[in-house]
């Protein structure tokens, strides 16, 4: 499946990288071993993202909380994101109830800085207005001064702060008006 991206690009496939839906047949631990690459400098950092030591299990129940897109330069797995919407958030978490939301944007270290991130976050987004959200929301570690301000530079803004139990910092939580920023595109 090749998703169509506002700016009329295909989201799907270019620059030797396609995207496609996670299926049954693919690897929950292959996906593992990939969060745990991607995230290894933000552990490296003294961030320790959910992401950068959970279990393929751990992993599978997140993969069935959403859609997971898959990233593969020919057959390597080299990122992912995983998406929904709407989200649904613990009590008092700073967002709209009808809000859909990704985590785990994840690109391998050797493909970092080609464009393959933007190119996850433009399918998290198409997607979350597909399913019929036009707000997304995400959160991130305050602490990762350099991810947060690669989110506002892509329209997303500050609206509060949460604390997870499987991390170990305090999170900045973003939002981002995907029927604003569709108009600007």
């Amino acid at each position: 499946m090749i998703l169509r991206s506002v700016h009329g690009r295909s989201a799907g496939s270019g620059g030797g990288i396609s995207i496609r839906r996670f299926t049954d047949g693919d690897s929950a631990e292959e996906l593992t071993l990939l969060l745990h690459r991607a995230y290894a400098a933000h552990a490296a950092a003294g961030r320790v993202f959910f992401a950068s030591y959970q279990s393929v299990q751990d992993t599978a129940t997140r993969v069935g909380r959403g859609e997971c897109w898959l990233a593969f330069r020919g057959a390597e797995l080299v990122g992912s994101v995983t998406v929904t919407a709407p989200y649904a958030v613990p009590v008092g978490y700073p967002t709209p109830a009808d809000a859909g939301s990704f985590w785990q944007l994840a690109v391998d270290p050797v493909c970092q800085g080609t464009g393959l991130g933007q190119r996850l976050l433009t399918v998290a987004e198409d997607r979350i207005v597909a399913l019929g959200s036009m707000e997304a929301v995400i959160d991130t570690s305050a602490e990762a001064t350099e991810l947060v301000a690669w989110y506002r530079r892509r329209g997303y803004v500050p609206v509060g702060t949460w604390r997870w139990d499987v991390t170990n910092y305090e999170s900045v939580v973003l939002r981002k008006d995907l029927a604003a920023a569709g108009r600007e595109r």
